[in-house]
């Protein structure tokens, strides 16, 4: 008998602080349920004014494109990246505009345990817009501490085959470790394992909004 718990949302928003950040934590869900909900893709700093990242912009959209999100679906913003904490009220006032425009059921953003001091104040933020909304929190590998998923969601070995590709488009971050195939591959595995399941993707539950009822025959 199937155990899985099931769960729906007519728009699910997923927020990051950078351009990879998303597909680093949610690669593999997105490509998942692309088609069967609509999804908005939001990324807070662009990461331009760095001389070295200049291509980003165009990698993040490349690779979202391979997850099957359309462009008019994604949304990268200016803010200053490491200046995150800096500029808190700002970027609360964009999340709860996101909020009071488009009403979504469900939001993914960083998890609690990450470091980045930008995914720290992404996650608050968030939390504070998007009251009485379903948040989970999704894991980048590279700056986590601690993190151990409390909620996994089944996926298929093509759904983490795309998060690979996705992750290729990135030819500024060809030689990091953290976007390796293998990386990606075995984290996917051992939260599968998690889930006695063979491939799963991980996040925190950092609140659910939820009505208990049941489905007729």
């Amino acid at each position: 008998m199937d155990k899985s718990f099931l769960f729906y949302g007519k728009q699910i928003f997923f927020i990051g602080a950078h351009p990879d950040d998303i597909e680093l934590g949610c690669g593999a869900f997105i490509a998942h349920i692309t088609g069967q909900t609509e999804i908005h893709c939001i990324t807070l700093s662009d990461n331009q004014k760095n001389p070295l990242l200049t291509n980003l912009a165009t990698e993040h959209y490349r690779s979202m494109k391979i997850l099957g999100v359309p462009d008019d679906h994604i949304t990268l913003k200016d803010f200053e990246t490491r200046r995150f904490q800096h500029l808190r009220q700002e970027i609360l006032e964009y999340l709860f505009d996101l909020n009071k425009k488009f009403h979504p059921e469900i939001v993914f953003v960083h998890t609690p345990a990450d470091l980045h001091q930008d995914h720290v104040t992404v996650t608050k933020e968030a939390l504070r817009a998007f009251r009485g909304t379903t948040l989970f929190g999704y894991d980048v590998i590279r700056s986590s501490h601690g993190f151990f998923p409390s909620f996994l969601v089944e996926v298929s070995a093509q759904d983490v085959d795309r998060k690979i590709s996705a992750l290729a488009q990135y030819e500024t971050y060809k030689d990091k470790y953290y976007f390796s195939p293998d990386v990606t591959r075995a984290t996917s595995i051992r939260h599968g394992v998690l889930a006695e399941r063979p491939y799963a993707e991980g996040f925190d539950i950092l609140r659910i909004i939820g009505a208990f009822g049941h489905i007729e025959d």
